[in-house]
């Protein structure tokens, strides 16, 4: 049982006030608020353990190097990865993809090789591979959709031929709320030997990540969307892939051995983190994650998903209400248009009621595309939102919706 009001105590920005309304924060897909913690363990950072990690000898260091590692391990444990090893720091979800694109393709793929994605992707699982198409020619093959918003399983499977080298898909959409049956499709590019990397960004907030019992071979998230700071991310690799990509980027703390003749590359996870890390942000991270740890994904999500219902049911009270993603499993997100209002007009004039909600593409043009529109109102929950919000952008709607009738 999640006690709304302590949490709602654990965030100070709930209790600021927009054009003297209380806010309401319906933004959470695009990050998260932070708890008091988490800006506590920056803040004792930057004061009490400021050095520079690794190498160092002087105690400063050696303290900073040894929470930044400790944050690695609170990472490994949250996701079940089988080592440290394979838990590389990042600067978010989208460096975590770039990385692998780059990397994967430098090293398994040559002109004409395919990797499968979906229609749902965010941008940053569409460009990097354009990007890497453009530079080594590589294919990009599209997985549909359904009118409800699920993937279309059995075109997923049709898909595959043996140029096949990569499956990119996302975890949950960002713009749908669309949880995609992972299991099922790393079990079906496993029967074909093809490896999966799965963007988590959207789902790690919401929902017990497992990557062993998953068995994936890559997975991505941010941690500014899991209650953490902005500029920290994270790359699951199982072990045996890591070792065999190349790096992808040189520098400082990833080489073993430096000559002007040759260079040899440090160990895992050393070999993917070029340069001085955020062990700030890590450690950061690592409270996030302890913080989401107390209060239990699993009430989290039986939580998010009571919240999910109530909204979606008040939205369809609302005549001419169109709501994009309608699948059997889905996340605390809901994109909708109301008749032919604007979704800029509607997420300014809901701005001026003090309610934070997202508008436009999302960062997911190509879908946009399928759905036949520009964009979307989006309004994305967390634990710490209420049923009272939701009555009140339901009330903020209605007089949005009385002033273009």
């Amino acid at each position: 049982m999640i006690d709304i009001q302590s949490i709602r105590n654990d965030f100070p920005i709930l209790e600021k006030k927009i054009y003297d309304k209380p806010l309401i924060y319906f933004d959470n897909a695009a990050t998260t608020q932070k708890p008091r913690s988490v800006v506590e363990r920056i803040k004792n950072g930057y004061y009490n353990v400021n050095a520079n990690i690794h190498r160092g000898v002087h105690f400063l260091s050696q303290a900073a190097t040894e929470a930044h590692e400790e944050a690695r391990k609170t990472v490994q444990r949250f996701i079940n990865a089988s080592s440290s090893n394979e838990i590389i720091f990042t600067r978010g979800t989208t460096e975590a993809i770039n990385l692998i694109a780059s990397s994967f393709t430098d090293g398994f793929m040559e002109e004409g090789d395919e990797v499968i994605i979906s229609v749902m992707e965010h941008h940053s699982n569409i460009v990097p591979w354009q990007l890497q198409a453009a530079r080594k020619g590589i294919t990009m093959k599209v997985v549909p959709m359904n009118e409800r918003g699920e993937l279309c399983m059995d075109t997923y499977r049709e898909l595959f031929s043996d140029r096949t080298r990569l499956v990119s898909l996302t975890h949950m959409s960002n713009v749908l709320g669309t949880v995609n049956p992972v299991k099922e499709i790393i079990e079906e590019a496993h029967k074909k030997n093809v490896p999966v990397l799965l963007d988590g960004a959207q789902a790690v907030p919401h929902m017990q990540v497992n990557v062993a019992e998953l068995d994936v071979d890559f997975y991505v998230f941010s941690g500014h969307k899991i209650y953490g700071p902005t500029g920290i991310g994270v790359l699951y690799g199982k072990e045996e892939w890591l070792d065999k990509l190349p790096p992808y980027q040189g520098g400082g703390e990833m080489i073993a051995t430096v000559s002007f003749e040759k260079t040899t590359f440090n160990e895992l996870p050393f070999k993917f983190e070029a340069g001085t890390p955020d062990y700030i942000g890590s450690t950061a991270l690592a409270e996030a994650l302890k913080y989401v740890n107390n209060i239990g994904l699993n009430p989290i999500a039986a939580y998010e998903h009571e919240l999910l219902k109530y909204m979606t049911s008040q939205l369809k009270t609302f005549e001419g209400m169109r709501i994009f993603g309608e699948a059997a499993e889905k996340g605390a997100v809901v994109s909708f248009l109301l008749r032919d209002i604007h979704h800029y007009d509607m997420g300014m004039l809901l701005d001026r009621l003090g309610i934070a909600v997202r508008t436009g593409h999302h960062c997911a043009q190509p879908l946009m595309k399928v759905l036949g529109i520009e964009g979307t109102v989006r309004a994305s929950l967390s634990f710490y939102n209420t049923r009272e919000e939701i009555d009140r952008f339901i009330e903020g709607i209605e007089r949005v919706s009385k002033m273009f009738e």
